[in-house]
């Protein structure tokens, strides 16, 4: 399989490419980027070929690329890979409105390529087990569910993540979105009602998106959920996310950490203490998931449709908090 990336700029192609590189039945062509020293950049730290544009990229005719570029940047370069005949797996959010999720769906479905999302919780072992045990209804009814994907303002790894035209909004969307995803895929069924509230507390005179964010969904089961999707941990916190849930059953009470698989580690090169990965890694296990799909010709575990579905949700939040209301979908 011949697989290339399409930008560099979100930091989570760092975890990517080194899936891409070291799988033998992969030919990884490179990393082509409109940020040339950005690209430049990664290119001689991994040790491979920077393109001069994505065009000379996609002449090589991949058979698949990861888009990680800013977020309103994916409608574009998904619709150029899709011409192209390349599979995607494209970074969350899948992208900054409505239009530019469903024009996404329709190139990939007409050029009949598939579109993935990067949804990388869905490969967490501790939320796969969870999965497992709801689909024998080992809690019976789903009556709450409580979340948190609390996390650093990242800007100090990106700064365009603050920057309210090229990613779109702040915290609500980065962070609503997995914990949306997640929870759709527990309940197997749709949110239809949308309430949130969001601040600017922290970092207000640094940033011009929202930095803390609180949504109430209620879904078409009776099921109701809570996400808290904050920037709320400070720089030196020992890692820069998670993500943990609260299930409530009418059979009993599940409490899951997707990042319980790490060992806390204090000093080294690192002024703090920082967690070290042991077991499964979630997003090898993503990219494995897409790498495999490409190669076994059938659709990978997370799609297209549920990016969408899950922004559907973020984008409600957003507009419940300009309105004050909930939003119904």
């Amino acid at each position: 399989m011949k697989i290339g990336m399409m930008s560099f700029a979100h930091l989570h192609a760092e975890f990517y490419i080194p899936y891409l590189i070291n799988r033998p039945d992969v030919e990884f062509l490179g990393i082509a980027d409109d940020n040339l020293g950005r690209g430049r950049l990664f290119a001689d730290r991994y040790g491979v070929k920077l393109f001069d544009s994505y065009d000379d990229l996609l002449k090589e005719s991949p058979d698949g690329v990861v888009v990680c570029s800013e977020n309103n940047h994916h409608r574009s370069l998904v619709e150029m890979a899709a011409s192209a005949g390349a599979h995607v797996m494209c970074e969350k959010p899948l992208a900054v409105d409505m239009d530019d999720c469903l024009a996404m769906l329709d190139a990939c479905e007409k050029e009949n390529v598939r579109l993935m999302t990067a949804f990388p919780m869905r490969y967490a072992p501790p939320l796969t087990e969870v999965k497992g045990m709801l689909d024998q209804g080992g809690l019976g009814k789903i009556l709450a569910m409580i979340g948190s994907n609390q996390g650093q303002v990242p800007s100090h790894h990106r700064n365009w993540f603050v920057n309210k035209k090229l990613a779109g909004g702040g915290a609500i969307l980065d962070h609503t979105v997995h914990l949306a995803d997640i929870y759709r895929w527990y309940l197997g069924c749709e949110v239809t009602e949308v309430y949130a509230q969001s601040n600017q507390i922290i970092q207000a005179e640094t940033v011009d998106v929202e930095t803390g964010g609180m949504l109430m969904l209620q879904f078409e089961n009776g099921t109701f959920a809570s996400i808290d999707c904050s920037w709320s941990r400070p720089v030196r916190y020992n890692t820069w996310g998670g993500l943990d849930i609260e299930i409530v059953g009418e059979h009993g009470v599940v409490d899951v950490d997707a990042f319980k698989a790490n060992l806390d580690v204090h000093g080294g090169y690192a002024q703090h203490m920082r967690l070290q990965p042991c077991g499964s890694d979630s997003n090898g296990a993503m990219v494995e998931d897409f790498l495999d799909s490409i190669k076994e010709n059938r659709a990978p575990k997370v799609s297209g449709y549920d990016g969408m579905k899950a922004f559907e949700i973020a984008n409600a939040a957003y507009q419940s908090v300009l309105e004050g209301q909930p939003v119904h979908l």
